[in-house]
């Protein structure tokens, strides 16, 4: 027998340290070739590292959240052969096939109080319980993972009955029906009192959107601007569109409008379209406009970047917009697609509010936030009608977007969107 050393490897792009995020692996598993071994995390992206032999686990280089510097040992794997040492980078990373997002919702439900998982269905009940380690990942394919999740179970509850302890979709089921006699269980338990503390360990993901929002708000001089939109004609716009063209082209959503007002408005006022390098001291600002899309996923929010939009057509950004939040939603967006933006959109769709302070996406100097769409009593030409409105509430690097401009570039998107014509005269 030998012993057959995996090293970090290099993920590219002068990276020279990535943070470890998960074990899918534990000391005294049999793994194949091409077996995801763990997750790691670079500055955007999360990435699969595959094992490049068969054997046993014998000892693991780090635990998760532990930053590892490229090169340094990984997983030690006990293979068929000579006795001597050997020494490999793994296999060059490959895109997540179980998207990590899968995983990282798992834990979340498992580890957040009861009032925290609320608003997601629960079972009426809970089966026999299994014996497993809080933090011990049992072993299910995605579609069972995705399931147990839609239910509101525990998956380490969950006794397995497929090969070495594998949750089946049957398992789910039949820890469902178990717990139905319980069901009649008295109410007053829910009132008993409750002394249990949970701590979570922020890594991966959660880690990097912290550290971020934290750089940005301590960096950046942020202030924000309301500015509210009647958006009935472009609404009306949209549903004669999607109407006519729908089938053959594909559903508009209100983001692609927004992203070609933001490129129409960006001609007249491009320091907004721009990057701040605050430790060189130099703006750059920039023809092509990149925008940024913010993107809710399962492991926190993502930014895909719909590039060159000044030359997409509505289609032609929304059918991008839907590619990369798909991806960034699965988990599968590549770093290139979460970066390289240059203004960022951001919306909470249906949950978006009345106001919101959005925080910017260094080293950018603009983000524009969309609220929700509600219908009001407006007057109009001295008579009361009901409109369809919206705000925009937007923030702005303070050290290199001046107020008034801020202001005028955000009146100028709203003009775009309420004379909806405007967006596509020469």
């Amino acid at each position: 027998m030998g012993t057959h050393v995996i090293k970090m490897p290099d993920i590219g792009e002068g990276i020279a340290e990535v943070e470890l995020s998960q074990w899918h692996v534990k000391v005294g598993d049999l793994v194949v070739e091409d077996q995801v071994l763990a997750d790691v995390m670079t500055d955007k992206a999360m990435v699969d590292i595959p094992s490049p032999v068969h054997g046993k686990v014998i000892a693991l280089g780090g635990q998760p959240g532990e930053v590892m510097a490229v090169g340094s040992v990984l997983i030690s794997i006990e293979v068929e052969g000579a006795g001597n040492l050997k020494e490999s980078a793994a296999p060059a990373p490959v895109a997540a096939k179980e998207p990590p997002a899968a995983a990282k919702v798992e834990a979340a439900v498992e580890s957040k109080p009861a009032a925290a998982a609320a608003p997601r269905p629960a079972p009426v009940c809970q089966g026999p319980m299994v014996a497993r380690e809080a933090d011990e990942r049992p072993l299910a394919s995605p579609a069972v993972r995705k399931h147990a999740l839609d239910l509101g179970i525990q998956l380490r509850l969950v006794r397995g009955t497929g090969p070495a302890g594998r949750v089946l979709h049957e398992d789910l089921e039949a820890y469902l029906a178990q717990g139905q006699s319980n069901a009649s269980a008295p109410a007053a338990a829910a009132y008993a009192q409750r002394h249990d503390e949970e701590h979570i360990q922020v890594i991966g993901m959660r880690r990097k959107i912290a550290q971020r929002m934290q750089d940005a708000t301590q960096r950046a001089a942020h202030f924000s601007y309301v500015e509210e939109i009647d958006v009935t004609a472009i609404e009306e716009l949209r549903s004669h569109l999607n109407e006519k063209h729908g089938a053959s082209r594909g559903k508009l959503t209100l983001l692609p409008f927004l992203v070609r007002a933001l490129v129409v408005a960006l001609r007249d006022f491009p320091q907004m379209n721009a990057r701040y390098d605050d430790e060189a001291q130099v703006i750059t600002r920039l023809g092509a406009v990149h925008v940024g899309v913010a993107t809710q996923s399962d492991v926190g929010l993502m930014v895909p970047v719909v590039r060159h939009a000044e030359a997409r057509s509505l289609w032609d950004s929304a059918a991008e917009i839907s590619r990369l939040a798909n991806a960034a939603r699965n988990g599968k967006a590549s770093r290139d697609e979460l970066s390289g933006s240059t203004i960022t959109l951001t919306s909470l769709g249906a949950l978006g509010g009345i106001v919101s302070t959005p925080v910017l996406n260094l080293p950018e100097v603009a983000i524009v936030g969309v609220n929700k769409i509600v219908e009001r009593p407006m007057v109009v030409k001295g008579q009361v009608v009901i409109r369809k409105m919206m705000n925009l509430s937007s923030s702005f690097d303070h050290r290199v977007v001046d107020g008034m401009d801020a202001a005028l570039f955000i009146q100028a998107i709203r003009g775009l969107i309420e004379q909806p014509a405007t967006l596509f005269v020469e």
